[in-house]
């Protein structure tokens, strides 16, 4: 996708994704055999549901109907939310995987796995787990310092109101 086209996407696309009051994570166009596939991902602080991306790809379609943006070529339309264990690249993204593990990788090839405890403008308060009986440590990483990060999925852990009880 040339980045005019991807910017007229965009320009069309986040006015209508905002005002569901959603963000837009991204706009990807590929080949699907002779067709194309538009898949636009949204998300918001407290998550997408099916509904959502359903009424929001209704509004997208008929809007890209009415425009010459994706020419005259068949294409397929999908609106979807992040996967559970999308990299994290924005600053909403790692404040909204407060509470949850991270597997992060430091410009100067440091990788670990801790659980993101607050967010801030610069960067990030982590809890370290301990390892073989070791108390969990605290640890402060500044973004300018990360080279990725992604959520890691937990299949085992109790929901905090679990623990409570």
């Amino acid at each position: 996708m040339s980045t005019t086209h991807s910017e007229r996407l965009r320009g069309l696309l986040e006015p209508l994704v905002s005002a569901k009051g959603l963000d837009l994570e991204e706009i990807e166009v590929s080949r699907a055999g002779r067709r194309r596939v538009l898949r636009i991902v949204v998300d918001s602080d407290d998550g997408v549901d099916l509904d959502a991306c359903a009424e929001l790809s209704r509004t997208i379609s008929t809007t890209l109907d009415e425009t010459d943006v994706m020419g005259e070529d068949e294409y397929q339309l999908e609106v979807t939310s992040p996967g559970a264990d999308r990299p994290l690249t924005e600053r909403r993204h790692y404040a909204r995987a407060v509470g949850r593990l991270a597997k992060i990788q430091l410009h100067e090839g440091d990788d670990f796995v801790a659980r993101v405890l607050a967010v801030d403008e610069e960067g990030l308060d982590l809890e370290v787990p301990g390892v073989k009986g070791r108390k969990p440590t605290a640890r402060r990483v500044e973004f300018a310092s990360i080279a990725k990060a992604r959520v890691e999925l937990e299949f085992n852990r109790k929901d905090k109101k679990e623990e409570e009880a």
